[in-house]
């Protein structure tokens, strides 16, 4: 364990190694963040100051709106710090921090899209006894299910990765303090240590995504003895879960289910589950909703005629 005791910090080697391109993307990356802190927080503001609260499907959306805003907090602002630096370093407690803390809440927010997806699937295919089944109570315990599953993900790769001894040169191949990357710094055999990775992180993710896929076909499937109207108003509901689902989990799938020592663009993928679907959720979610659109209007209205009072 002495080459482990040996690395203080790490050295990100970020997105690019162009330093022009690295500023124009500081400017990109900093209103990407602006845009996920407003989008989210509106969401947040309108869910929680309007009668929507009291509705599972959005119940669950203002739980997805926080990790988004919690899970882009934990890795965007130090990734816009160092595209402006000339030393991209991290402590390994800091390294050690960011990576518990960013599959905690990416571990949360996966089973909050599973519990989503319930949701539908209960709203739809049996509409008669949806109150009963989503219960406030109900929505609270998937809530706490989706903490508690995301807690034991996130410990389980920590204590694995604190296990490990690392070498120099202590230079990270990416913009945040991940397990695949940091396998690669490993002064041992990673053959083992990276299946337990993948059956961690990346099967698990294949498994939740397919269990995503079979319940929007049925869901799918059970809106054939629909009238055209609710038909529509189900598919429009549905196609916003299916594509934040689809932006979520595909760059997953194909960052976790690589072994740790394939080349492969893990750090310019990562960016769609870092960035850009935090950044769209927003828009996804209240574009298509009119019920989400009058709520957003009736409340900012509220609050503007409070203001002028």
């Amino acid at each position: 364990m002495e080459n482990h005791k040996n690395v203080t910090d790490f050295v990100f080697m970020g997105l690019w190694e162009n330093r022009q391109v690295e500023l124009l993307f500081f400017l990109l990356f900093l209103l990407c963040y602006l845009a996920v802190l407003m989008g989210n927080s509106i969401i947040l503001v309108t869910i929680t100051c309007s009668h929507l609260i009291e509705q599972p499907m959005y119940y669950f959306l203002c739980h997805l709106s926080l990790m988004d805003l919690c899970y882009t907090s934990t890795v965007v602002p130090r990734l816009i710090r160092d595209l402006a630096a000339t030393r991209k370093n991290i402590s390994y407690n800091e390294c050690m921090t960011q990576l518990f803390t960013a599959h905690l809440l990416a571990g949360v927010e996966i089973f909050i899209l599973v519990s989503m997806a319930l949701d539908r699937y209960v709203a739809i295919v049996k509409p008669l006894h949806y109150l009963i089944i989503m219960n406030r109570k109900r929505c609270h315990v998937l809530i706490a299910m989706a903490w508690a599953v995301g807690f034991w993900h996130s410990i389980a790769l920590l204590l694995m990765v604190l296990s490990l001894p690392f070498c120099s040169p202590n230079h990270i191949n990416h913009y945040l303090c991940d397990v695949k990357p940091l396998l690669k710094l490993v002064c041992k055999d990673i053959h083992v240590v990276s299946i337990l990775v993948i059956a961690n992180s990346g099967m698990v993710v294949v498994a939740i995504f397919l269990v995503l896929v079979a319940s929007y076909i049925l869901i799918l499937y059970n809106l054939r003895t629909r009238s055209s109207a609710g038909r529509r108003k189900a598919l429009s509901t549905c196609s916003s879960h299916v594509m934040v689902v689809v932006l979520f989990f595909v760059p997953c799938i194909y960052t976790y289910v690589l072994p740790a020592g394939s080349e492969n663009r893990d750090k310019e993928i990562s960016v769609f589950y870092t960035v850009i679907a935090p950044m769209l959720n927003p828009l996804i979610y209240t574009l298509r909703n009119s019920e989400m659109k009058n709520a957003m209007h009736k409340v900012w209205s509220q609050m503007s005629h409070s203001e002028l009072k």
